[in-house]
């Protein structure tokens, strides 16, 4: 992942948060983030992914992720999702969805990122990655192939 901070909110202070979300938006890359709750003993881990980077993840990813792809297994139907209340953190609005487990990120009314699962998260990078350095756009194509034809046959060498 791009960049790592962990974020202590003890009292939700807008600033703070909405620092943090500035930050990814203005890196453009994925900020792997840690939130510590006031009255949860667990962290909550997430991955922040500006938009723009999550689009093109998910155009090259060949699948959809699911929680047993990265051995969840049946944990995640267990719980129950929050509430999907909007809340606001200054400029920005965060957006929780009932399923999937992903909050969008706006501002001014534009998604500018998403909070992901970080195992979702690389999971999508990973198969983006792969499937997009096989890919070869048909002018590449069409100058492999040339090439490939000008070569030698094996027999010939």
């Amino acid at each position: 992942m791009g960049i790592k901070i962990d974020v202590v909110v003890d009292y939700p202070v807008d600033d703070e948060v909405e620092r943090v979300l500035g930050l990814a938006e203005a890196v453009g890359e994925p900020v792997t983030v840690t939130f510590r709750w006031e009255g949860r003993q667990a962290a909550e881990h997430a991955v922040l992914v500006p938009a723009a980077t999550l689009a093109l993840w998910e155009h090259w990813a060949p699948t959809a992720y699911t929680a047993s792809d990265a051995g969840e297994g049946e944990r995640g139907a267990a719980e129950e999702p929050e509430l999907a209340h909007p809340v606001e953190w200054g400029a920005f609005t965060l957006f929780r969805r009932r399923t999937g487990g992903r909050t969008a990120v706006a501002r001014e009314g534009v998604v500018v990122a998403e909070l992901l699962n970080p195992d979702e998260a690389h999971w999508l990078q990973e198969k983006a990655r792969d499937v997009r350095q096989g890919f070869m756009d048909p002018k590449q194509k069409a100058a492999f192939e040339e090439f490939l034809a000008r070569q030698a046959s094996l027999d010939e060498q």
